[in-house]
Formats: structure tokens, sequence, C-alpha cells
């Protein structure tokens, strides 16, 4: 079977759009906790933060099967080796992640620079299996390369960095709790002590 086609991202993620804009509305009237205003924003703007990551690194997705198939075995689209030095081309990749490192301790339970090195790891670790999959599927033309995975993981660290020097500001802290989801690392009250 021949099939050469692509899957642009309008198709998938506009769906994907207006569902979670649904629920967000639909949670914002109920007002569920966590879904207030300042948290519908944040949940939102991480929401677009995903999907334009998506629409670089996975989509548009190109389907080629048959004579249209890149020939390439799939373990040659594979970059095993990391680069001793960091150049130019690592630059985009580190600032992709810069903004998942920020929204961390805004969302998550993610409270440590370690966590946060774990998480951005795990997330373009994704990134790169799915690319790889693509490829072994979909034969898309798309490369998975360990120095794609290191540069994700030390922006989503500087992300993270940056945004617990904000915090340490007073005012700044108190404009970004504001944001964050209850249960988040940011969100959570502050416990107090009484002397006895």
């Amino acid at each position: 079977m021949n099939a050469n086609l692509t899957i642009e991202p309008t198709y998938v993620l506009g769906p994907a759009l207006v569902v979670f804009l649904g629920v967000a509305a639909v949670r914002l009237r109920r007002a569920r906790p966590g879904w207030t205003g300042w948290h519908v924003f944040l949940r939102t703007a991480a929401c677009l933060y995903t999907a334009a990551v998506l629409s670089i690194t996975v989509l548009p997705l190109r389907v080629t099967w048959g004579e249209y198939a890149n020939q390439m075995p799939w373990w040659n689209q594979v970059n095993y080796v990391p680069m001793v030095t960091v150049d130019v081309t690592a630059v985009p990749n580190i600032l992709m992640f810069v903004p998942l490192g920020m929204l961390l301790p805004l969302l998550t339970r993610v409270s440590g620079p370690a966590r946060a090195v774990g998480v951005s790891a795990l997330a373009s670790l994704c990134i790169e299996v799915t690319q790889l999959l693509s490829y072994v599927l979909f034969h898309n033309g798309r490369s998975v390369d360990v120095n794609d995975l290191l540069a994700n993981t030390l922006g989503g660290l500087i992300g993270y960095l940056l945004v617990r020097l904000a915090l340490a500001r007073p005012p700044v802290r108190e404009l970004l709790r504001r944001f964050a989801l209850p249960r988040s690392a940011e969100g959570q009250p502050a416990v107090t002590t009484t002397a006895a």
C-alpha cells in the first residue's frame, strides 16, 4: 500500500484545545477547586504551551508508506552520542523547555531542582520516543537525538531556577501564588507554627 499524506497540527490540536476550553468553561462555571479565574488562566497557558511544543516536535505527522516511504533504517535516525560542547543548535531546545520548568512548581508538586530535572528529562524522553515511533510506523523523517534530550532538560532546569528566583521576591511570590494550583508546590498554604 502506498501512502503519502500529512496530518497537520490543526487537525489534532484544534479539537483537543476546543475540548479543553469546554471542560475549563464548565469547571469554571461550577467553581470547581483549582479551576477559578487565575487557575484557569494558568491551566490554559499550560495547555497552549503543550500544544505549541507538540506542533514543533511531533506534528505535522507525515505518513509515507510503500514507494513514498523513507528507506533509511530507523536505527540510523538515532544519535546516541552526546556532543561534548553545546553549539547554537541546542539553543532552541533549551528555550523550548524553559516554560515547562517555570510551570512545574505552579502546576505540580515539583519542589526541587532534582525533581525539575527528572520531570524535564522524562517529558523530553517522551517526545524523542514519540518521534522514533512515528518514524518506525509512518517513515516521517524525524530524527531522535540525545543532545535534544540534554538541551531540553537543561531548559527545564533553567526555567525552574528562574521561577524560584522570582519567588524569592515577595511581590512576585504573591502574584505567582495567585496562579498556582491549590495542591501544587507553590499553591499549598504556608505551614505556620505557634510557640507553646
